[in-house]
């Protein structure tokens, strides 16, 4: 059987993590440092559509898709094809040095896919922080202006930058200040945690935010607005009808250079090739990684040709940046998603996951929140009072992983789970997946 010819079945031989998942994980422990984590320490022999093999012969259902990098899943054989294709011709020459037309086509691809018919550029680069970090860079260039505003909830990356952009103290930002300056950090339109209800959160969240940015800042001082259209880390949280436009409205207005971080959300993930449009919102600058490539290491920042040309000749680049492997299989996988239609696809998965969810919702009082689009969904766990309900959350994360669902947890209290299945999973193990979330609470 080929690599990519993987079982679309749940197997369980042994106890989850098995004998030999334990085994390697002592290497581990003796060889990689303990500041890398992972959810669930089962170690991966092969993957593909909705199945993660491990060392002991177990497969398990795959509800994280990598943190949605594997949008069409883990081995799609376009994919495969053209990297190996690609790795047999030349691995490396950095574009910067001698360039190649691959890099150009990812950056022609995003410039026709991403939204708004402006004309546009790109730039290629490695991660989601570093795509994050170049926006500002960019802004600020384009702009003459420093300052930078963030919101509750958001996670932009790791790197000094961005952990400054960060809203979440543990495990990201821990011990590693001080951070860049010039970051100012506004109010998130979370409906469901929104004082005067969620009904008004999406207006009184964009005034309150307009507000401090004219008061505290001053508008004129402002480079760039960096937001998650669905914040990711921070719990799936849906910004509140109409707090967007109006942000958006409100940048337009004041020369602000709109960023949107569609990192997590992007190709096809929210049931739109990008989550800004389920609002019609078109960013002046956005940053993609983690789904652009199927698995491989790439990332990129697309935006309005007048901003992304006011930078300097040599003020941007890397020298892995656009690796012509990574841009094969982003060829490959934007190919993939076209013509398979992983649009539709993620809107099919969200239509059949958000209503056993809510339905399960209705029986669990625990559940206090459904919420997402597409293939990106969450559930927040509560007590009575809404307070953060950590402990069911662990409950129900470790009677899964015993069962054989890769589930990930989420939010600034730690209390969501968050369910990110590939693109490519069917029904049947989708359903599947469920009956086990299911079971998972019903325990509780």
């Amino acid at each position: 059987m080929a690599v990519t010819e993987v079982a679309q079945s749940r197997r369980i031989v042994t106890e989850i993590p098995g004998p030999k998942s334990r085994e390697l994980q002592e290497r581990r422990v003796a060889a990689v440092a303990k500041g890398v984590g992972s959810v669930l320490p089962v170690y991966v022999t092969r993957a593909g559509g909705g199945i993660v093999e491990d060392v002991d012969g177990n497969a398990l259902i795959d509800f994280g898709s990598g943190i949605a990098v594997t949008n069409v899943g883990n081995a799609d054989p376009r994919v495969v094809e053209r990297s190996a294709e690609q790795l047999g011709r030349f691995t490396h020459t950095c574009f910067m040095v001698n360039p190649y037309e691959a890099y150009v086509d990812v950056c022609e691809a995003l410039n026709r896919i991403t939204p708004g018919d402006h004309e546009k550029r790109s730039i290629l680069l490695n991660s989601g922080a570093e795509a994050v970090e170049n926006a500002v860079k960019i802004a600020r260039s384009a702009t003459g202006r420093q300052a930078v505003v963030v919101f509750d909830h958001a996670y932009h990356g790791r790197t000094n930058l961005t952990m400054g952009l960060t809203a979440k103290n543990m495990p990201y930002k821990q011990g590693f200040g001080p951070f860049a300056g010039e970051i100012h950090r506004m109010p998130m339109a979370y409906a469901y945690r929104w004082p005067t209800g969620p009904e008004n959160c999406g207006p009184e969240a964009a005034a309150m935010v307009i507000d401090q940015i004219t008061k505290q800042i001053g508008a004129d001082n402002v480079a760039a607005v960096v937001i998650e259209p669905i914040q990711g880390e921070g719990g799936f949280i849906e910004p509140a009808p109409g707090f967007l436009p109006a942000v958006v409205e409100f940048c337009r207005a004041n020369g602000i250079v709109f960023v949107a971080d569609e990192v997590q959300t992007g190709f096809a993930r929210t049931g739109h090739m990008f989550a800004c449009e389920h609002e019609g919102i078109v960013p002046d600058l956005i940053t993609t990684a983690k789904g652009i490539a199927g698995g491989l290491p790439l990332a990129a920042v697309t935006g309005r040709a007048d901003l992304m040309d006011a930078v300097h000749g040599g003020g941007l680049g890397g020298t892995y940046g656009g690796n012509p492997t990574a841009c094969a299989a982003a060829l490959a996988s934007l190919e993939a998603i076209e013509s398979d239609d992983l649009v539709g696809r993620a809107r099919e998965i969200g239509d059949l996951m958000l209503g056993r969810l809510r339905k399960l919702a209705a029986e669990h009082p625990v559940i206090g929140d459904v919420r997402g689009r597409g293939a990106m969904i969450a559930i927040e766990l509560v007590k009575d009072d809404k307070t953060p309900d950590t402990e069911s959350l662990g409950k129900v994360l470790s009677y899964c992983h015993s069962q054989g669902l890769v589930l990930l947890s989420a939010g600034t209290y730690g209390n969501v789970i968050r369910m990110l299945p590939p693109l490519v999973i069917g029904d049947d193990l989708l359903n599947e997946g469920l009956d086990i979330l299911a079971d998972a609470f019903a325990r509780l």
